[in-house]
Parts: structure tokens; C-alpha cells; sequence
């Protein structure tokens, strides 16, 4: 949603803030703004990118060796120079940078307005820290127990850091259902929505627990939950690397991500995987196979290019588990009284680990008697703390706000999961098995060979480039790649595209028809391949357009589409970690050819940490 920075030690904050702000810029791009003690706390911010908060400093006095800074993605308040934070308490005596939604902010600003408080913006955030200020000048107590008083009474969910006016040393910061991380250096401390901009300086980290409090000051940190219990910090090893987060001669992130996915598929087998000794383990489900292998459902939750990837696993888990799957929107299941039972299978999917509406459908399952397994990217997020089990993707960081690499490294992890799970039910023989297991370590050579299609591909992005509507088909496990293509167009290019199953075009979609209409298929060569063929050919009958992706060799739909894009052949189960290759690379091309911002689309933020 939003990036939050700190600092306080012995450098200089301007520097390392600003250059958080920019690593932290995926997660919010409509205006940022940091609060540093230079002659008194001064707050700077502006409407857009962190690139322009910068130039309009660039003639200013920032010397300070403690900070807090911001990258805001609106919610309350339009973007402009008001709404950006930080934004002061009533006095003017504090700051606050705030990541979250605080729900009832209107019911406490009516009542401190009725005490006097006047406001400046139009944003939940500034309602906190006049609530913190109005506590800690009415109750004459530490800031800190101000902030805890507060939280009592803040319903929703937030990452905050505070500045004193009258504190040069000190921070203090807590969080209830949004990340927050510390970084523990010699003589100095950094705080962080994600670890990326700390990375640089240090590979000590601690992951701070809903309704912390976090306290640093005079060089020393010290953590407290919301009722006053001093907790003990379990200091972290960072296992990123600073190149993961650069571009790294790429012009974008996006596409620097697409063609990391060989390696990050690679990273998500290796240590899980050895097909010549027909060797599977995933250590996290260890504890908890044999009440998988007796389960009677699995639900899968997630949202987005998640939700894609649940879909691919629903088949994949059907197939080979004989177990019946259920794939559900994260952001509706906790709002239709869902049935769950003790003993259902809950398997919550998340790039980030911290999207708010997944996390809120994993607590409801939870409390269900569900066992919750956890799919995410990022060590130490609050989803891989809040499940049973679970695995890391380890597809390193993603920063483009369209996943790409987060997907396919998804539909590896949970086709592992279900291989492993066959195995041990018995639901899949042992030949078999062992093919699969082959068929999955070939799959990082056959998508390095798909992205070596670039240039077609960018050939072919600069015919449909103005187009304004596209339409995405595909039967069995291409089905969720349809839906995956579509969004991955229509989010970083702004052109309106539907993903369908080929044969509910017929349904509706085949009225929209017409040749101006460029229809993408995903035709691998796989069970369901002649059905394919008879769906691109009512399209051609109605004059579309059609782009096909087909498996090396096919020499049918040769005949019938206008383009073709070949890429290798897999297992159909697997084709889907080959097939989104080409529709990847096309969205990104399209949206590069039409001055689209690839890296930052307009209204979107990585991660969605409020609902």
C-alpha cells in the first residue's frame, strides 16, 4: 500500500531516506514527503513521485541524523501536496507517517474537533496523531504510552512512526496488520515497510508483531506489546541480495522480473527437488502431510495474479491428490459465511505476504478449526507468521507492481505440493511421479527458451499496440493463463481485456467479435487441443483477429491464426508455467509502446495491505 522509512543514528537521514523512498516507490507513487529535526521538525512533501519531492529540495538545509519519510497510496483524500505525509499532530509537536486505514477516523475526528483540533488535510492518518497528541497532553504521560492509549482505540490496520519535536534521538513506531521491519545497525536503527531499503546497510532485522510498540532511543531499542509486556526481539538474518532489487541493465523491473523467471523457478526446486532419485521434499508441510493426505477439501485463497496461480493448482491438485479444491477471491470469502470445517485444507497465497484481505480470510479460517498453509514470497511476512505451515516461493524480490516472476514461481511451489501429496496418498504411481519430477526440473531451459521469442513477440506488440479492447481464451490449465494474460494487459497498458474458457465464448463473448477484435489463444498442444481449434475457427468465421500460442512443431492452427507464437512443449499440467511466457512479454511491449509507466501503472500499489 504505502512505504514507510526511518532512520536515527550517526549518518546523515536525508540520503538514506530519499533512497529508501525510491526502492519503496512500488508500493505507493501518488506523492511522498519526510520529517526531519533540522532547527526544529520540518515536514517536506509533494504531490507525485519521489523524484519531485527531491527536486523541490533541492536548494534546502537538510542536515539530520534522524528522519522518517513517506510513499503514499490514497485512500483517504486525493493525492496532493495535503494529504501527503507526514503530517503533523495540532501543535505541530509531532509527526507521523502512517501505512493503513484507521476505519472509524470519522467518529474520533468529530470528537476531537469538538475539542478544539483543526485539520489541515483529508486523510485518516492526521486523525492518529491528533488522537496521540490530545492523550499525551491531557494524561501527562510518556509518548509511548500515549501511542498504546491510542491504539486502543484505533480500529484498522496500520504501520506507524511518530517523531518528537523535543526527542533528536528518538523514533518510536508499532504496527496492527501492516509490515513493518527494523533494521539493527552499529549505532544506528532503520524502520522500514519491507526490508528493501535497508539492505544496504545491514542484514539484522527484526519483524515486529501485530500490536507492538517499538521504541528507540539514546541508541538502545526496546519493544512492547499493546498491554505494556516488555517481548524480546529475535533478531533476523536478511538472506536478499542489493543487485535483487537494482534493474540491472534493464529498462524496467518488469521486464527484468520476466526474464528472471528461469532462475527464480530454478530457486523454488532447488534443495526441493531431485528427479534421477525420485526425490521430493517440502520441509514445511512435514509436520502436517498425513492430516493433507486425509482431508476431505482444500481452499485456496488469494487475490489477483494469486487467485490465477490457485486456479492453475485447483486442476493440478485434482488430478494427481484426487482431493476435491475449491479456489476462492481472498477479498469475498470471510464476507459470505463460509463453511468450514475442523480438518479443511486452507492453502493462502500471497507475493507479499501481507494483503490484508488474505490475511483476514486466513484468521476466519483459522479460528474454524482450519489447517492454514501459507504460499509467499517474503521471509517473515505476516501471513508466513500467522499459518500452520507452509513454503517460501524464493523468487527474491519482485518490485514491478504487475508479478510476473511471483506467479510462476507460485504455480511451482504448489505443483510440488501436490506431487508430494500423491505421492504419499498413493493417487499418483510411482512412474508417473517420477516423470512429473523430471517434467518440472526441464521447465527453468523450456521458459529460457520461450523468453528467446522477445523480439517476435515486440514485432507483433507493435501491431496490436492501439488496440483498445482484447480478448484472452483457453480451455483446461490454460484456462487461469487466459485470465493471467488479460490482466497483466490491462493493468500496465489500460487496455480493456477479458480472460474466458474458450468454449463460453459462445456464451456471450462471440458477440464481440468483429476484426477489429484481437483474440489471444492459448492452444498447446494438450487434451484439449481440438476444442481449441474449433473456437479459433468461429472467431476467424466472424473475421477476429487471432494471435495463437501453440507448442513447437504444430502445423494446424499454422493454417488458421495470423500469428502465431511457438513455445515448448511440457506436460499439460506444467504448460501453464510456459504458456504465460509470451503474454507476459506481449502486455509489457504494448504498454512500453504506448508511454505506459510499466513499473508504477496508474492506481495500482504492490502490495494491498488494507481492504
Amino acid at each position: 500500500m504505502c512505504g514507510i522509512v526511518g532512520y536515527v543514528g550517526y549518518r546523515q537521514a536525508y540520503p538514506i531516506i530519499i533512497k529508501g523512498l525510491k526502492r519503496l516507490e512500488y508500493r505507493g507513487y501518488d506523492s511522498a514527503g519526510i520529517a526531519l529535526l533540522n532547527g526544529g521538525l520540518n515536514v517536506y512533501k509533494k504531490k507525485g513521485k519521489v523524484s519531485e519531492l527531491e527536486d523541490s529540495l533541492s536548494e534546502t538545509e537538510l542536515a539530520s541524523t534522524i528522519g522518517i519519510g513517506h510513499t503514499r497510496w490514497a485512500t483517504h483524500g486525493e493525492p496532493n501536496d495535503v494529504n501527503a505525509h507526514p503530517h503533523y499532530s495540532a501543535k505541530e509537536n509531532l509527526a507521523i507517517i502512517h501505512n493503513g486505514i484507521i476505519e472509524n477516523y470519522s467518529s474520533l475526528k468529530e470528537e476531537l474537533v469538538r475539542k478544539g483540533h483543526i485539520f489541515q488535510s483529508d486523510t485518516d492518518s492526521e486523525v492518529f496523531i491528533h488522537l496521540i497528541e490530545d492523550i499525551y497532553e491531557n494524561l501527562n504521560c510518556q509518548l509511548e504510552e500515549a501511542i498504546r492509549i491510542a491504539m486502543n482505540q484505533i480500529v484498522g490496520a496500520y504501520a506507524i512512526v511518530v517523531m518528537d519535536k523535543t526527542a533528536p534521538d528518538q523514533l518510536i513506531a508499532a504496527r496492527k496488520g501492516s509490515p513493518l521491519v527494523v533494521g539493527v545497525g552499529k549505532n544506528e536503527f532503520f524502520l522500514a515497510s519491507d526490508a528493501t531499503p535497508i539492505i544496504e546497510y545491514t542484514n539484522d532485522v527484526i519483524y515486529i508483531n501485530d500490536f507492538d510498540i517499538v521504541t528507540i532511543r539514546n541508541g538502545e531499542l526496546s519493544i512492547r506489546n499493546i498491554d505494556a509486556q516488555i517481548q524480546t526481539p529475535y533478531i533476523q538474518k536478511l538472506e536478499m541480495e542489493l543487485e535483487s532489487i537494482e534493474k540491472g541493465g534493464f529498462e524496467h523491473f518488469m521486464l527484468k522480473e520476466i526474464f528472471e523467471q528461469p532462475r527464480s523457478i530454478k530457486d523454488c526446486l532447488r534443495g526441493r527437488l531431485a528427479a534421477d532419485k525420485g526425490h521430493l521434499v517440502l520441509g514445511g508441510l512435514r509436520d502436517y502431510i498425513n492430516k493433507v493426505i486425509n482431508t476431505d477439501r482444500i481452499i485456496i485463497l488469494g487475490c489477483g495474479t494469486s487467485w490465477h496461480a490457485g486456479l492453475v493448482a485447483e486442476y493440478i491438485f485434482e488430478e494427481f491428490t484426487r482431493i476435491p479444491v475449491e479456489v476462492e477471491y481472498a477479498s469475498e470469502f470471510r464476507y459470505r459465511n463460509p463453511i468450514i470445517k475442523e480438518g479443511d485444507v486452507v492453502i493462502v497465497i500471497s507475493q507479499s505476504g501481507e494483503t490484508a484481505d488474505s490475511l483476514a480470510a486466513l484468521e476466519l479460517a483459522k479460528s474454524k478449526g482450519a489447517i492454514i498453509f501459507g504460499v509467499c514470497n517474503v521471509v517473515g511476512s505476516s501471513i508466513a507468521r500467522a499459518t500452520h505451515a507452509g513454503a517460501y516461493t524464493h523468487a527474491g524480490p519482485e518490485i514491478g507492481v504487475a508479478s510476473t516472476k511471483a506467479f510462476t514461481a507460485q504455480v511451482t511451489v504448489l505443483t510440488l505440493m501436490a506431487l508430494l501429496i500423491a505421492n504419499k496418498k498413493g493417487t499418483i504411481s510411482e512412474a508417473s511421479f517420477r516423470n512429473m519430477l523430471y517434467e518440472l526440473e526441464a521447465i527453468p531451459e523450456k521458459v529460457d527458451k520461450a523468453l528467446k521469442l522477445n523480439d517476435q513477440i515486440k514485432k507483433l506488440a507493435l501491431e496490436f499496440k492501439d488496440s483498445t479492447n482484447f480478448l484472452y481464451l483457453g480451455r483446461g490449465y490454460n484456462f487461469p493463463v487466459a485470465l493471467e494474460g488479460a490482466l497483466k494487459l490491462k493493468e500496465i497498458s489500460y487496455i480493456h481485456a477479458e480472460g474466458y474458457p474458450a468454449a463460453e465464448m459462445k456464451h456471450g463473448p462471440i458477440a464481440l467479435i468483429d476484426n477489429e477484435m484481437p483474440v489471444v489463444f492459448i492452444a498447446t498442444n494438450d487434451s484439449s487441443y481440438d476444442k481449441v481449434i474449433s473456437n479459433i475457427q468461429e472467431v476467424k468465421a466472424r473475421k477476429g483477429r487471432v494471435i495463437a500460442v501453440v507448442s513447437e512443431g504444430d502445423s494446424r492452427i499454422k493454417t488458421m491464426a495470423d500469428y502465431i507464437i511457438e513455445v515448448p512443449q511440457a506436460h499439460e499440467a506444467l504448460m501453464p508455467l510456459i504458456s504465460v511466457i509470451p503474454l507476459q512479454l506481449l502486455s509489457y511491449h504494448i504498454a512500453v509502446m504506448r508511454g505506459c509507466d510499466v513499473d508504477q501503472p496508474r492506481n495500482l500499489a504492490k502490495s494491498v495491505t488494507v481492504e
